[in-house]
């Protein structure tokens, strides 16, 4: 009897000190774990550059044990949420594909102590269910875009509108302006089309190929991202219509693209409205001061046209990789 109480005792004396030196390497660690939901860098430029600099932000360099799943399945992104709610993650940061569906998750990361921060678009849903989001207001951005389109002096506007991913936050913000502007009868939208879940060049360029077959008589293109916008333009470029600063159709673009800005600086397109992706940086820094701040926090953005865009503006803002000045990209 005596020999097995001694042997429980070694056991004991022997385990104990086991766990607590790893829990003990754990915390000394000082990692900071962190899930990131967000779209696939495919999707455009524009996410290409946010998908780096999550990934170059929150590395294990800067003191991260960061994981980031990408995919523009709501269903999927959600699913990978739960996952990481599940891992016990510190902060759980999240680039909805689609802005409804996700109370159950959020409540779920509440109530298991997760701080929740969007960032780049926001989720319908109570305010009460995320810590913060830096965003950009998707809905200024269509307000700048839809002004300028009715400043350009026009005696009448006839647009074509080729939307983003429906039901998508940036989709919603981008189109309620040029929407309630069309209500209004400043404007009339002459074909409406979207470049799918993807944001596709290809489907925004059968748009507007699909708007010339019909005898659509247009003068404006409202693309909501610079891919969609290139894609339309090639529409045009077949079909012999001119564009930009001395030609007959307007276009406008979304995202600061330095390609698409090169673009607008050479008279090929007209206009293209900043959506800036650079939030991790920022994110990171709130994370790092142990303070994070509530509510929405929105992002500054510009509207650049053939006529306020400037090599400065276009080496600060500009994303992704520059063509250089006089390049034009087809």
């Amino acid at each position: 009897m005596k020999k097995r109480v001694l042997c429980i005792l070694v056991i004991l004396l022997v385990a104990s000190p086991l766990v607590l030196f790893a829990g003990g390497a754990q915390e000394e660690s000082g990692m900071i774990k962190v899930g990131i939901v967000n779209l696939p860098p495919e999707e455009s430029g524009y996410r290409q550059a946010n998908v780096e600099a999550m990934n170059s932000v929150f590395s294990k360099e800067n003191g991260y044990d960061a994981k980031q799943t990408n995919t523009g399945d709501n269903t999927e992104q959600i699913a990978a949420a739960k996952g990481y709610i599940r891992d016990g993650v510190d902060y759980l940061l999240i680039s909805a594909a689609n802005a409804s569906g996700w109370d159950d998750t959020l409540k779920s990361a509440k109530d298991a102590g997760i701080k929740v921060i969007l960032f780049d678009r926001l989720i319908d849903t109570d305010k009460a269910n995320f810590q913060a989001a830096l965003v950009s207001d998707m809905a200024y951005e269509g307000d700048m875009a839809t002004q300028w389109v009715l400043s350009l002096g026009l005696d009448k506007i006839n647009l074509i509108l080729i939307r983003g991913q429906m039901g998508s936050a940036a989709e919603i913000g981008r189109s309620a302006a040029v929407l309630k502007a069309a209500g209004a009868g400043k404007l009339k939208i002459v074909a409406d089309g979207t470049g799918g879940d993807s944001w596709s060049l290809e489907e925004a360029r059968k748009v507007v190929e699909a708007a010339i077959a019909a005898g659509k008589d247009f003068n404006v293109i409202y693309a909501q991202n610079d891919g969609m916008a290139q894609g339309a333009v090639q529409a045009l470029e077949a079909a012999g219509i001119s564009h930009g600063k001395s030609g007959k159709v307007k276009v406008i673009g979304f995202d600061f693209n330095r390609f698409a800005l090169r673009n607008v600086q050479a008279g090929y397109w007209d206009a293209d409205m900043q959506c800036n992706p650079r939030q991790a940086a920022e994110i990171s820094k709130w994370i790092k001061s142990g303070s994070l701040p509530s509510g929405i926090q929105y992002q500054k953005e510009l509207l650049l046209t053939t006529d306020t865009i400037t090599d400065e503006l276009i080496d600060q803002w500009g994303i992704n990789a520059d063509p250089g000045k006089g390049v034009i990209t087809r």
